[in-house]
């Protein structure tokens, strides 16, 4: 007999399905059909910035750039190493911060608010000190400012380098402008509104940053000990490569980051386009039938 080979949809869906239940838990399925077909209002058209962006694959890469950044912020990383469980549940977190972005991006303005308002919640109870025992509070305005400007920067840039369409600048200016909706919601004070803004915003918290310990063990954790299953090492290596070389050489030196050994340094732009490609192919949604 000979052996069956499986078509290029069935393998797509296959690898599609492995990625989006790794990425969106449990509860996946459930949460995307409520996200999607709840009919209603949204914050966002469907022609919006931010709805393109958050649904590309660069922003797997995206993401893992944001932490990286926002670590730097030592108040941030206190509250996150104290009170997120990222060692002990990373992809319980990962699941959380996705179906937040998701809800928020693409689900009814009740649901989005709805989510907010959890957020909201949590961060009003996450309180601490510092190891330099400095007080920190992730409801804090000001400090909300500097993880929704990391994380609003890094989304864009990824997806500048890595989208499917890049976005000229009114669509970079139309991206930030859609974020601050959300991050307005959350309690940021008068986020970036404009590519220029964010830029200006960013400079800004820069006196305010420190490689902490904690900072480094969390990038050593990101980036060489994710809990995955050897067959997704590679791939993860090369989107973590391309997030690392993705941010500014001041920030490499500060978290003492260092070249991926699994992917040679002039190899990795090109094989992070090649893997966010196949990541877009496998998770493309199904063509209606033709009749």
């Amino acid at each position: 007999m000979k052996p069956v080979v499986p078509s290029s949809a069935g393998l797509r869906k296959r690898v599609g399905a492995a990625i989006f239940a790794q990425v969106a838990g449990p509860a996946g399925n459930e949460n995307r059909a409520r996200i999607h077909e709840t009919p209603g209002p949204r914050w966002f058209d469907a022609d919006r910035p931010v709805r393109i962006v958050h649904g590309d694959a660069s922003m797997f890469i995206g993401g893992l750039r944001a932490l990286l950044l926002q670590s730097l912020h030592p108040l941030a990383m206190a509250a996150v190493g104290a009170h997120s469980g990222y060692r002990g549940d990373p992809w319980g977190r990962l699941q959380r911060t996705s179906t937040f972005l998701a809800v928020t991006t693409y689900g009814t303005s009740a649901d989005a608010q709805a989510a907010v308002d959890r957020v909201r919640a949590v961060h009003e109870q996450v309180r601490g000190r510092t190891p330099r025992g400095d007080s920190y509070h992730a409801a804090d305005p000001h400090l909300l400012g500097w993880v929704h400007a990391a994380e609003v920067d890094s989304f864009l840039v990824a997806y500048q380098r890595y989208g499917a369409a890049p976005l000229d600048e009114a669509g970079r200016d139309a991206y930030v402008a859609d974020t601050a909706r959300v991050g307005e919601a959350l309690g940021v004070a008068d986020p970036p509104r404009t590519h220029r803004q964010l830029t200006e915003v960013l400079a800004a918290y820069r006196p305010e940053l420190l490689p902490t310990a904690q900072a480094r063990e969390a990038a050593d954790f990101i980036l060489r000990h994710p809990p995955l299953p050897l067959a997704a090492r590679p791939p993860y290596a090369v989107l973590a490569a391309n997030a690392v070389c993705s941010l500014p050489s001041w920030v490499r030196d500060a978290l003492c980051l260092r070249q991926s050994p699994l992917v040679p340094g002039g190899w990795v732009q090109p094989a992070g386009h090649l893997v966010t490609r196949a990541i877009r192919w496998a998770m493309a949604p199904d063509r209606p039938t033709e009749h």
